[in-house]
């Protein structure tokens, strides 16, 4: 049975919410980055790069103590205000390619967490874990909802319709074109609603943050604070999310030449040369690959391989079975200097233009993750390889934010 709950979310005022709203810091280039802390004074990247004032790159816990300081001094100036009353939050966004993404912002239960209603399909680095962790406990806030799914619900759906029919408490475009809106759910009866909905649901799935997900519920273990015990979440429906894929790119061929490599692919792939065919794959179990200024098509010989469990059904593991461990030589896909990952909706050109440069020597393109593979994975106590996954929506940070 999740719980989900209210709470008083710190927010920057309405005539505020566009300049302090910002994407997560990592996604900005160097040059971006610096644009708008030049000309921006309320973007939240001022908070988490407090070294800015000062020219300096400041790192560790001298760095969190200075996103603290930033913060409340936005609280000062007025630039957030915190609600008075606990309210739920819907956040919706519209993309430039005019998908809709209407989820729930709430405040989600660590003990949920630790006992797998919320359920999770990657794995964690506990050095990350610990790192965030201590982040969190400085900083005392969340600003980036973790990602949750849930079953398509007609309960939830028509509440949601009633309050995005009026007049958003926030609405504004970014430079990306994507639209946001937020509502406030202040009513007493429609807040429950939504809250016995959730629990006749039962389980919810992490689709993106487990991460912070794990670093919220260790530090739920460090303290009886009540706050402690809930972490900020966006949940929205299965029908909504939209999952795309992560493809592999490889710096050598393991000391193989380029027919010594297809020879040993040909053990276990159908291989068909597609030339200058920007190809990508269109079913499961099957991959496109970019080889020395040409692309190919590989179809997995059923015959050679094996389905034992969910895990072992998943594109991404099949490729790093059966090509990139054991042909190519990549034993660890977190930390391996060799393997790098593109996501886009359109990465296909990005991976031939890296590959021709040099950069790389081959790359592998794949179908992306459905909801369905994502959950039996989770069902079944597994968990997917690294990049994996990459999932939108991606809201902006600022615009809610969970107070400890």
């Amino acid at each position: 049975m999740a719980k989900i709950n209210p709470f008083k979310a710190v927010r920057p005022t309405r005539d505020k919410v566009s300049l302090v709203a910002s994407r997560s810091y990592q996604s900005y280039t160097q040059d971006e980055r610096e644009a708008r802390l030049d000309y921006n004074p309320f973007s939240f990247l001022h908070i988490v790069n407090p070294g800015y004032k000062y020219h300096k790159e400041i790192s560790g816990k001298e760095r969190y103590g200075l996103v603290r300081n930033r913060y409340l001094e936005f609280k000062e100036d007025g630039i957030f205000v915190q609600d008075e009353t606990p309210c739920l939050y819907i956040y919706r966004v519209v993309n430039r390619e005019q998908q809709v993404f209407t989820g729930i912002v709430a405040a989600a239960s660590t003990e949920d967490y630790k006992n797998n209603v919320i359920k999770k399909h990657e794995d964690t680095i506990e050095y990350r874990e610990q790192v965030f962790k201590e982040y969190l406990k400085t900083v005392g806030f969340n600003a980036e909802p973790v990602l949750l799914t849930y079953p398509d619900s007609d309960i939830i759906s028509n509440i949601l319709e009633k309050y995005t029919e009026t007049r958003a408490e926030f609405e504004f475009t970014t430079t990306y074109r994507d639209t946001h809106y937020l509502w406030l759910v202040e009513d007493a009866n429609d807040i429950k609603i939504i809250q016995d909905e959730f629990t006749r649901i039962g389980d919810v799935y992490i689709a993106d943050g487990h991460h912070r997900s794990a670093s919220s519920f260790l530090l739920s273990e460090d303290t009886q604070k009540e706050s402690y015990r809930s972490f900020m979440s966006y949940l929205i429906p299965e029908s909504e999310l939209r999952i795309y894929e992560f493809n592999r790119l490889i710096k050598d061929l393991n000391g193989l030449s380029k027919e010594q490599f297809l020879l040993e692919l040909d053990q276990i792939y159908r291989i068909e040369n597609r030339g200058l065919e920007l190809y990508k794959p269109s079913k499961k179990h099957h991959f496109s690959m970019y080889l020395d200024g040409e692309f190919y098509s590989l179809y997995l010989r059923k015959t050679h391989y094996n389905f034992t469990d969910s895990l072992s059904e998943l594109d991404t593991h099949i490729l790093y079975i059966t090509i990139l461990k054991p042909i190519l030589g990549i034993t660890d896909l977190r930390n391996d200097s060799r393997i790098d990952y593109g996501y886009d909706k359109h990465n296909v050109i990005e991976m031939k233009n890296r590959i021709d440069s040099g950069e790389f020597a081959v790359g592998f393109g794949l179908v992306p993750v459905n909801v369905e593979e994502m959950k039996r994975i989770a069902d079944e106590g597994l968990t997917m390889p690294p990049k994996s996954t990459y999932i939108e929506p991606k809201l902006r940070s600022g615009v809610a934010i969970y107070e400890f």
